[in-house]
């Protein structure tokens, strides 16, 4: 967090401005303002700052260094984590040989699904396979692309995230800053509540007796359709200085036995979207509304949990199943019956329109074998340091021996993706990391259920409520899984879903 909050990319001249929609320049100005600077603009490391400027800034010199400033943090500055890095990897390999295992992949990999560093493998693998032909072609189609348009002969990272939305809106017709006036938070939020409602009856009412740690976060009380109580929903949606980058769910008081009572859950879910400024309410990115429906997932498996002992209950289940809950709620963000009920233009109120919602589907899958690429990244990176017993003596080389079959475009020096991946050194995935890919082909397969009977049906989602909501860890995930879908998962889903298998068969 101090790293991030370190940067700040001060602008004082329009000029440089160029290119960045008005809703993106206002929020800087804003920023800057609340510094004591006015006539300026402030771009900073947050997720809401940082990726809009890399889609649009036409100043290639300024996107050089963001992205730098991104990728070099906490290496070779005030912030170094390498060494850290390195103690924690060695103390946990150091914890599982004296617990009798050969390292800390085989200790944490004995209570997951997968079971082994052989059946990641196979899953990491088995995607590569599939997404780097595909991928690569997406490179060298975005390099033509930036050479016809630019004269850009040395693409670059910083260049990634520019060019696709720019060769994104050629071949759709399509901006998906155009999805924003319709994607008001408050909308969202409700939305999201009434999606619930739809799927198990569930409804929400804001609380404002209820203290909360900042002025920004809404409690509100969950109930059952027939009145009964179920607990406390927390959202803490918007960036500030003194909060982790990201976004995560976390239960404050799990459902469960405390005392000689059972006591309802308190669950919160946390975000970094893009803050209202004066001029214009929160308007959220279709990836930022993604992920909220991606953290309320992990809320439903919260508080609908019915296990008694909240050891095995709620969130508390093999790692590889926990994003099932979360990931499959992706899924309504781009189903038009979903999208009628909260996205709606925050001036005149009315529905996004059909067309607009048939350019979003039709662009899901673009670049979809590079964001497949990233997420392997961090998958062979997690298992590289958690899967051996070898002593990691330079961050920069061993990455650069770990990632160089998955790198498409050059890394610059002092970049590394270890320094700043808390979620394996300080957020429980470590050896775990696969899980999101793991839990894709779950969701993916059980999406396939939702969209047979109608992705409202009740019956369905009874069913995913009892046999996987409210059971926590109750029975083997596989199990559960079967109980709801009547077999195991099939990895095509995911792939027909992702248009990975027609693309490398074609």
């Amino acid at each position: 967090r101090k790293a991030t909050n370190n940067y700040e990319l001060w602008i004082d001249n329009e000029k440089d401005l160029d290119g960045l929609p008005e809703m993106v320049r206002n929020a800087a100005a804003e920023e800057a303002s609340n510094r004591g600077q006015d006539k300026k603009w402030l771009f900073t490391l947050q997720f809401p700052s940082m990726v809009p400027f890399m889609k649009f800034s036409k100043k290639r010199e300024l996107r050089e260094e963001v992205s730098k400033a991104f990728s070099q943090k906490c290496l070779n500055d005030q912030f170094d984590n390498s060494e850290l890095i390195k103690k924690i990897v060695k103390l946990k390999h150091d914890r599982a040989i004296l617990l009798g295992y050969k390292n800390y992949a085989d200790y944490t990999l004995e209570e997951r699904m997968a079971g082994s560093a052989d059946k990641v493998y196979e899953l990491l693998d088995g995607l590569y396979d599939q997404c780097f032909p595909v991928a690569s072609n997406e490179i060298a189609e975005l390099k033509t692309f930036a050479e016809a348009e630019d004269g850009l002969e040395d693409f670059m990272p910083w260049d990634y995230a520019y060019y696709s939305e720019k060769l994104k809106k050629m071949l759709f017709e399509f901006n998906e800053e155009d999805l924003r006036p319709y994607l008001r938070s408050e909308n969202v939020i409700e939305g999201l509540f009434e999606v619930a409602n739809r799927l198990y009856g569930l409804k929400f009412e804001k609380e404002e007796n209820i203290p909360t740690w900042h002025n920004d976060v809404d409690c509100y009380k969950a109930f059952e359709e027939n009145g009964d109580y179920i607990g406390l929903l927390y959202v803490d949606l918007y960036p500030r200085e003194t909060k982790k980058n990201g976004a995560w769910m976390n239960e404050i008081r799990s459902y469960g036995l405390s005392g000689k009572d059972i006591k309802s859950p308190h669950i919160c879910f946390t975000c970094n979207l893009t803050k209202p400024t004066k001029k214009e309410p929160s308007l959220l990115s279709i990836g930022e509304v993604t992920t909220i429906f991606h953290e309320f997932g992990h809320c439903l498996h919260g508080l609908l949990s019915k296990i008694k002992y909240k050891t095995i209950g709620g969130t508390s289940v093999f790692w590889d199943f926990v994003e099932l809950p979360s990931q499959i709620m992706e899924n309504w963000v781009v189903e038009e019956e979903a999208l009628d009920i909260f996205a709606k233009h925050y001036k005149t109120g009315e529905k996004m329109p059909k067309e607009l919602i048939g350019k979003l589907k039709k662009s899901k899958n673009f670049m979809m074998g590079n964001m497949y690429l990233r997420q392997l990244q961090f998958g062979y990176l997690d298992m590289a340091y958690h899967d051996n017993i070898v002593e990691v003596s330079d961050i920069e080389v061993f990455e650069e021996v770990v990632l160089g079959k998955t790198r498409l475009l050059p890394s610059p020096k002092g970049a590394t993706t270890s320094c700043s991946f808390s979620h394996i050194f300080a957020g429980g995935y470590a050896a775990g990391y696969y899980s999101y890919k793991w839990a894709e082909v779950l969701e993916a397969d059980a999406f396939e259920e939702f969209k047979k009977n109608g992705i409202f049906n009740k019956d369905t989602a009874k069913s995913f409520r009892e046999n996987i909501l409210s059971k926590g860890n109750l029975k083997h995930p596989m199990e559960l899984y079967k109980d709801f879908k009547g077999n195991e998962p099939s990895l095509d889903a995911l792939l027909e879903r992702d248009g990975l298998l027609s693309k490398s068969d074609a």
